[in-house]
């Protein structure tokens, strides 16, 4: 046992010695390395002060817009810094210490005041000059209208795309046409006008091709990306002329094709706007008593004027009209102007004094709307959600008019995900004596000496324009279309009876 002891003395003293051995042997194989190479010395740890002084400045850095990472102030001293430079220095072949020198320095500044970033500078200019609210920055910026949309017109021209395209464009950016029956109409007026006008390359393979891409689409791409975001109608109008154009037969002759067009446009506007508005005026007359009704109606919906005007002159009903309006359209005064002209009484209020003529004297309320969401949410002007949830709370039957070409297989459950924005300078504009539409534009503002006159110069001010809001369908009462009167929670079945596809599929 004392021998075996003293071998493991042994080996165990053998290993130290050859570690030793190996130790010694370490800084001779060091020495050969190359004598250029620099080593940095190790970056001393950072107290919690000081890493609280680096997020600081970053955060500092962030908000000039320089996006730089300050230096932090180390342990070391100037020592560190400068041995970090020199090493810098060595491996990037001797670069200028001029931007070394402007680099943060104590303080934590993220840059000299001799240095300045200039794609940061026009960050924070556009940042600073941005006048749109963060809620709604997600949806298109409106197009401002100029003076000069004849030029532009000859130069769309030389694009390819017929006269008639923005002299439309320039009327939806003007807020000229509104509604979502006349935009839709103008529209396909429009698309007749090209197609009578147009003759395809005589060596295209597939007509329906060349008609699609390059007469339809570049017409309603400048319209929606150039003037103004389209309608639901419009867009369902437009699905429904790409599936007619889809469906031709190919070796028809191209007259042939364009009248089968033609005549589908003529239809579609006749059966889906015109004959659906006398449905619904038949539909929704039969609501009104024969006397004593105070019907209240917002803003202007072509469908609603017409039921209003049939139940007065045709049906011979009395009743009175209170015609609800708000800024900056005002486009109550059209409605008021329409029906005063036809004899019936009426009243015309703003949307702040609604609470008052709600609880004293309406018994129904009649809506139009832009847009039927397929969870039976009503999409309409700004303000009918107002009108809608107020009636709703007093227990007064809210009806919305609504063609089925209007019907939107989206399901929206707020304002904000969808909605379009209007100029602003309409808000800014506080005259109320309301000019002709396409003279509004041109106008000069007065100067009254408020803070809306100079609106842009403020730094903490922004204003909003909102074009429509969102009417959920537990305020609604019934929903009046040229099928008949639905609830909102049928909409989806109706959706999908009124596909456009069944339109021209073929009977075996």
């Amino acid at each position: 046992e004392q021998a075996n002891k003293i071998l493991l003395c042994k080996k165990s003293n053998n290993i130290t010695m050859g570690a030793e051995e190996a130790a010694a042997a370490a800084p001779a194989k060091e020495k050969k390395k190359p004598t250029n190479l620099v080593i940095p010395p190790k970056k001393p740890k950072l107290s919690k002060a000081e890493r609280r002084a680096l997020q600081e400045a970053q955060r500092a850095a962030k908000a000039e817009g320089g996006g730089g990472k300050p230096k932090p102030k180390k342990g070391g001293g100037d020592n560190n810094g400068a041995a970090l430079s020199s090493s810098k220095g060595a491996t990037s072949n001797k670069k200028s210490s001029g931007a070394d020198e402007n680099r943060s320095t104590v303080d934590g500044t993220a840059y000299g005041e001799g240095q300045e970033n200039s794609g940061s500078s026009s960050a924070a200019d556009s940042k600073k000059d941005d006048k749109t609210v963060s809620l709604f920055s997600h949806l298109p910026q409106p197009k401002h209208p100029t003076d000069q949309h004849l030029s532009s017109i000859s130069s769309t021209i030389d694009n390819n795309l017929h006269p008639a395209v923005p002299t439309l464009g320039h009327l939806y950016q003007t807020h000229s046409l509104l509604g979502g029956n006349a935009r839709c109409r103008a529209m396909l007026q429009t698309f007749a006008l090209l197609l009578q006008s147009y003759t395809p390359p005589p060596d295209t393979r597939d007509f329906r091709v060349d008609v699609d891409h390059s007469l339809l689409k570049p017409a309603f791409q400048y319209w929606t990306t150039q003037c103004r975001p389209h309608s639901v109608s419009m867009g369902n109008a437009f699905s429904f002329l790409k599936l007619a154009v889809a469906n031709l037969e190919r070796d028809l002759e191209w007259n042939e094709a364009r009248d089968v067009l033609l005549e589908s446009l003529e239809a579609y506007v006749t059966e889906r706007i015109q004959y659906a508005g006398k449905a619904i005026s038949r539909h929704a007359g039969s609501k009104i008593q024969d006397k004593g009704d105070v019907i209240l109606v917002f803003g202007k919906s072509e469908v609603i004027n017409r039921l209003l005007l049939d139940a007065a002159l045709t049906d011979g009903k009395t009743f009175r009209v209170i015609v609800v309006d708000s800024r900056p359209l005002l486009e109550g005064r059209d409605t008021l102007e329409i029906l005063s002209r036809a004899g019936i009484p009426c009243t015309y209020v703003l949307l702040n004094a609604l609470s008052y003529l709600m609880m004293r004297e309406v018994t129904k309320v009649f809506l139009g709307a832009s847009a039927l969401m397929s969870n039976g949410s009503v999409l309409s002007r700004v303000g009918t959600a107002c009108v809608a949830l107020l009636a709703n709370s007093n227990h007064i039957p809210v009806l919305v008019g609504c063609e089925t070409y209007k019907i939107c297989n989206r399901v929206q459950l707020e304002s904000i995900t969808g909605n379009e924005l209007g100029d602003a300078e309409e808000v800014a504009f506080t005259d109320c004596a309301r000019v002709a539409p396409s003279n509004r534009w041109g106008e000069e503002k007065k100067k009254d000496g408020s803070v809306l006159s100079d609106w842009k110069s403020k730094p903490n001010l922004k204003l909003l324009n909102l074009m429509y809001d969102l009417t959920p369908s537990s305020a609604v009462t019934g929903i009046v279309t040229e099928v008949g009167i639905l609830p909102p929670s049928s909409v989806a079945v109706l959706l999908r009876e009124m596909n456009p596809d069944s339109a021209f599929k073929g009977t075996d």
